[in-house]
């Protein structure tokens, strides 16, 4: 759920969750990692020269004593105050397939200080993704369309064109995706994050990651409640929406993340409109248009309605994005400037569909989704009448409709384990919808509290929109001081405006970017 589709779908299935997991073997100890520089990030961003970067060997199968190995990249950025240190403080990029190596460089420039003397900030590109064993489905950017990839029903509502891309996608990605592929699963990833654990030599971690690092911090935790300390999980994923019913999630937010884009439009740019309903009318009218008559983006290529809806709904992420939105809009209508576009980088050894390759390996891996495809029909024809915005596209088929059956049954999220759990969640996340946050915060019952925030955001956690939320983070992971029941507020006032140096966070740049 960040820079593009494949990590927005996320960002984040129809199934109940199963309350046991298969025995597993019993862990060998990984030697001591070794610490070298760290490789180019995949997304472009500047490694920061203080991080080091190292392997850490894991079986491929859990369950199997005779398994085969993958390595798992890790990073650290060590604390300059060795006094004051606590512990390993993990991050995950999200997703899932967010590359996440490189997180240490961005999240050492806007934690305060307190947090960063307390911490080695670490992380690890997951099984399957970046430089850490990357699967593939064999595709190049060119074959995956945004509009296709985030299955947007015909202009009529069919979805016949959905099913026969998400067939051949499901298909490549099994013939190509290699051994790995039915072991990349949320609960493999949790187990991994333990052996890095052990590797570094640390007793426990702790956490702040959003979006699908939500749900895999979740999965650790109930996994591995005894070797937590302090955890934050942001921008919540409910275990009972794992995962097609997160997607499905995604119609109904849209409306809801609707009214603060009308209200930043009628303030801000009124030739939008001045009202929810002429914008929305100027929105439909000109996705039609677009239907008709495709517009060229130089640098991207053709945008037709759905692909127009695709770009609104990446911009929705994010508040700060929707004059680059508004700019796309004006564009499109032929009375405005082209948009800039920040060209996808090639990293040799990853492949350009990876992302997207990791992230069904996950969503498909973890639990079954249902294969009557009668079934996808017919939630696209109620979405679409209930919630037009998007179309239906949330509830539209998945390759997973085309996936065999998962390894394992999910890892159940459970309120055994310590209170350690800080949850934080914007009120009208399109991405993780507010429903997720309820559910996991009724699964984790003691263990965790919720700060509800009263923005649209994806992740609350960001320097630039300060909240009760983004106070109440800092606050427990330099002191360890939760608040003592689920508490909620408005954003705080924006503060000014200044010149960004770091990489963006997820969420923080426009996921529409040219691939």
């Amino acid at each position: 759920m960040r820079r593009s589709f494949p990590v927005l779908i996320g960002a984040v299935v129809l199934a109940s969750l199963v309350t046991s997991v298969p025995a597993q073997a019993a862990p060998k100890p990984p030697p001591q990692p070794t610490w070298t520089t760290c490789p180019p990030d995949p997304d472009g961003n500047p490694v920061d020269p203080r991080l080091r970067c190292a392997k850490v060997t894991v079986p491929l199968d859990y369950a199997d004593r005779h398994s085969p190995t993958i390595d798992i990249a890790v990073s650290r950025l060590a604390t300059a105050k060795p006094g004051l240190r606590r512990g390993i403080l993990v991050h995950n990029a999200g997703g899932p397939g967010g590359a996440s190596l490189n997180l240490p460089s961005s999240y050492v420039q806007i934690y305060p200080q307190e947090v960063v003397d307390r911490y080695d900030l670490v992380s690890f590109d997951p099984r399957g993704i970046g430089y850490s064993a990357p699967v593939t489905c064999g595709r190049t950017r060119e074959q995956l369309p945004v509009a296709k990839v985030a299955p947007f029903p015909a202009a009529d509502g069919s979805i016949d064109g959905n099913i026969t891309f998400a067939r051949d996608l499901a298909r490549d990605c099994l013939a190509h995706g290699g051994r790995e592929l039915p072991y990349i699963t949320t609960a493999n990833t949790a187990r991994d994050l333990d052996r890095v654990r052990i590797a570094l030599g640390e007793r426990k971690i702790s956490y702040n990651s959003g979006s699908y690092g939500s749900y895999l911090g979740a999965v650790y935790a109930s996994l591995y409640p005894d070797r937590t300390d302090r955890f934050v999980l942001d921008s919540l994923v409910g275990p009972g929406s794992v995962w097609r019913a997160q997607w499905r999630l995604w119609d109904r937010a849209a409306e809801r993340r609707f009214t603060d884009f009308v209200t930043w439009a009628a303030a801000n740019d009124p030739t939008l409109g001045t009202t929810a309903d002429t914008i929305r009318a100027n929105m439909f009218a000109l996705a039609d248009r677009l239907d008709r008559e495709p517009v060229v983006i130089p640098g991207f290529g053709p945008v037709d309605g759905n692909t127009f809806r695709y770009i609104y709904f990446a911009a929705s992420y994010y508040t700060a994005v929707f004059p680059a939105f508004a700019g796309i809009w004006h564009f499109l209508e032929g009375n405005g400037e082209p948009p800039q576009l920040f060209p996808p980088v090639d990293v040799p050894g990853i492949p350009q569909d990876n992302a997207l390759a990791g992230q069904l390996a996950v969503i498909c891996g973890d639990v079954r989704s249902s294969h009557d495809i009668d079934y996808y029909r017919r939630a696209v024809r109620e979405d679409r009448a209930r919630y037009p915005l998007l179309g239906g596209m949330g509830a539209n088929i998945q390759p997973c409709a085309f996936w065999p059956g998962p390894k394992e049954p999910p890892a159940p999220i459970t309120d055994r384990g310590p209170g350690n759990i800080l949850l934080v969640q914007n009120l009208r996340d399109p991405a993780t919808p507010y429903e997720g946050a309820l559910d996991l915060r009724r699964a984790l019952g003691h263990r965790a509290k919720l700060m509800t925030v009263n923005g649209g955001n994806h992740i609350v956690y960001s320097p630039v929109v300060p909240s009760c939320g983004v106070t109440a983070v800092n606050r427990y992971l330099s002191t360890g001081t939760l608040p003592d029941h689920d508490l909620s507020c408005d954003l705080d006032p924006t503060p000014p405006t200044t010149k960004r140096t770091r990489p963006a966070l997820p969420g923080e740049r426009f996921p529409f970017q040219g691939s």
